[in-house]
């Protein structure tokens, strides 16, 4: 017999080795480094190929973890690996070179505790393609030499205007009076504009797009006086101030920061995207996405103004849940999140059951619209209604922009040629929560869905509408009348509708692109719940809404600012056109706030109702 003695020193030894064997298995067995691979930080090798034998490695574990050490790793488009993908709103430039390639991952972290990725060239950083469970954090993504450049304002003058460029981060040359920026593999002509206070890092006042410089700048010649400092001979129509700093766009949108394609269950946690080659965070045909403490933004660091070369976060054609959390938004050349459907035309009535279709803006062709067994709404284009909806049985792709769609059932017998087809299937759900929009080229966030929506405790200073609620088939081609809107706890800073883009009625506009409004018919927006806002308008137009049923403006505390001076055309506060059901409720108004009056257009007046309202007046626009 074992005396107890013996017991104990043998159990001690079981525990020890059962200890042992828990710990192994906890340890990161499936951890991967890139250091193993002959790859260390701050090497300036071209980080491209060790990262391809990272990832076939991370195939090999089950739970795998790639994991960078602190510091830099240079990216240039050699024996990166190519693809041809069409990404929406990019330019249709194949292949897209790639940095990192996630594909068909069932499970991958990427952990980049702080490493920096310095792309060269015409790269797309981060790929994931049909993969899922799939988290990408502490990272930072930027380039040596950007595909935007800037210019600090040194001299004003009646007939020129001088600019210093920093010509060792933005290279460029004269070439026939104009001045055209050259990078690695690639040269691109000057072609847009726009003007950031030095001080503020505001968007100048009213220099939006053509606005800037005025009309027909384009026509400058450039002189070349010294290294870095560059005439603009020309009488511009509106000069900068001096010692602003002047963005100058150049380039197309051809690859994104990060595409997420196909994919599910995605998490981007505390990166900082400095800069990008077009959109920066780009998903389309994916669900269930998350975005955490991710900064688009300029890396001021560098004395930068700019960061993206247009949207930061843009979601295509996605469904589940898409959340913004702690985000923050700056220096973008476009809007900071836009969130849409792809509408398509009818180009041909084939049969009862079969259409043929084009995608017709020339930035979203190419990709697989539809799938079978898809609910597919169809959209009367001249009043923008869905009439109907229909499931799909085939998808037959033709070309980039044509392909065929063949329904289960009989197609409605009124839809015909010029009208739309809009995919039901893919909308998501929407919560933008806790997250800074500062000042950018356009609006703040755009969101077109039938999902629900929550917009809550955000802060803007978008230089544009801080909220657009569009949707169309004519233009864009962005789809998605919203369902289930609401906007509450925002604080919308006087910032906000300092120049006028594209759909800027208001802080927040509601504008889908209907040909020919129906009043009677049913309206394309439903169920918007404005409440519990923070409002600092220096202007005028605080809510422009037209098409809504269902539409709430209560609660809100609108204080009037005096950091700007008022500009816009549209002289009331609260403007609804063509909407039922709307209500006005207990507003707290701080100071001399300039929108009184409420502009009633193509509505009852049984359509507005005012619940212990005492600022808001309204004023009933009679028919012509």
């Amino acid at each position: 017999m074992l005396n107890c003695q013996t017991i104990v020193r043998r159990t001690g030894l079981f525990l020890c080795l059962c200890i042992w064997v828990l710990a192994l298995s906890a340890q990161p067995a499936d951890t991967i480094y890139i250091r193993s691979f002959g790859l260390h930080p701050d090497s300036r090798l071209n980080a491209t190929p060790y990262i391809i034998k990272a990832l076939e490695q991370c195939r090999t574990v089950k739970n795998p973890i790639l994991v960078f050490d602190k510091g830099r790793y240079d990216f240039w488009p050699q024996y990166s690996k190519e693809r041809t993908y069409f990404e929406s709103n990019t330019t249709n430039s194949n292949p897209k070179r790639l940095a990192i390639l996630v594909e068909h991952f069932k499970q991958l972290t990427i952990e980049g505790n702080g490493a920096d990725l310095i792309m060269h060239d015409r790269m797309q950083p981060i790929t994931i393609d049909q993969s899922g469970n799939v988290s990408i954090q502490n990272l930072q993504v930027d380039w040596d030499i950007p595909l935007t450049a800037q210019g600090k304002v040194v001299q004003v003058a009646p007939q020129y205007i001088d600019l210093q460029i920093n010509y060792i981060e933005s290279p460029y040359i004269i070439e026939n009076g104009k001045l055209v920026f050259v990078g690695e593999g690639w040269k691109s002509a000057w072609w847009g504009v726009m003007e950031f206070d030095a001080e503020s890092r505001l968007i100048a006042q009213g220099t939006g797009d053509e606005a800037c410089l005025g009309s027909n700048w384009n026509n400058y010649t450039a002189t070349g006086l010294s290294p870095g400092l560059v005439r603009l001979n020309y009488n511009f129509a509106r000069k900068p101030k001096t010692g602003n700093m002047l963005v100058l766009r150049h380039n197309e949108r051809d690859h994104a920061g990060i595409f997420i394609t196909d994919s599910h269950d995605i998490k981007l946690d505390n990166l900082k995207i400095f800069h990008t080659a077009g959109l920066g965070v780009l998903s389309q045909y994916s669900s269930n996405l998350t975005m955490q403490h991710v900064t688009v933004g300029p890396n001021k660091a560098k004395g930068r103004f700019l960061s993206g070369h247009d949207d930061g976060f843009h979601f295509s054609n996605c469904k589940g849940s898409i959340s913004v959390n702690d985000c923050e938004f700056e220096g973008l050349m476009d809007d900071p999140i836009n969130v849409h459907g792809t509408s398509v035309r009818i180009m041909k009535r084939l049969s009862d059951q079969k259409l043929l279709c084009k995608f017709m803006h020339h930035q979203s062709v190419g990709m697989t619209w539809g799938r079978s067994g898809e609910i597919i709404g169809f959209i009367e284009n001249t009043g923008m209604t869905t009439i109907a909806t229909g499931t799909l049985k085939n998808f037959t792709r033709l070309s980039d922009e044509t392909f065929e769609v063949d329904f289960e059932n009989a197609i409605p017998a009124s839809i015909t040629e010029g009208d739309a087809l809009e995919n039901l299937t893919w909308v998501p759900d929407v919560i933008i929560t806790n997250s800074r929009f500062k000042s950018n080229r356009a609006r703040g966030i755009l969101v077109s869905t039938p999902g629900k929506v929550l917009i809550a405790n955000n802060v803007f200073s978008s230089s544009g509408s801080a909220i657009l609620i569009a949707g169309d088939a004519n233009n864009w081609y962005e789809s998605g009348g919203v369902r289930d809107v609401t906007i509450t706890g925002n604080d919308f800073l006087a910032p906000c509708l300092t120049s006028n883009y594209q759909f800027c009625e208001g802080i927040i506009s509601i504008l889908p692109e209907i040909p020919v409004m129906d009043p009677k018919g049913p309206a394309y927006h439903r169920n918007i719940k404005i409440t519990g806002n923070k409002f600092h308008p220096f202007d005028y137009p605080i809510l422009y809404a037209l098409s809504v049923d269902g539409l709430e403006f209560s609660n809100n505390t609108i204080e009037r600012s005096y950091q700007f001076t008022p500009f816009h055309s549209r002289k009331s506060g609260l403007s609804f056109n063509a909407c039922k059901n709307v209500v006005i409720a207990k507003n707290k108004i701080i100071g001399d706030v300039l929108g009184r009056s409420i502009s009633v257009e193509n509505m009852p007046r049984k359509a507005l109702q005012l619940k212990e309202e005492k600022f808001f007046q309204p004023k009933f626009i009679l028919p012509k």
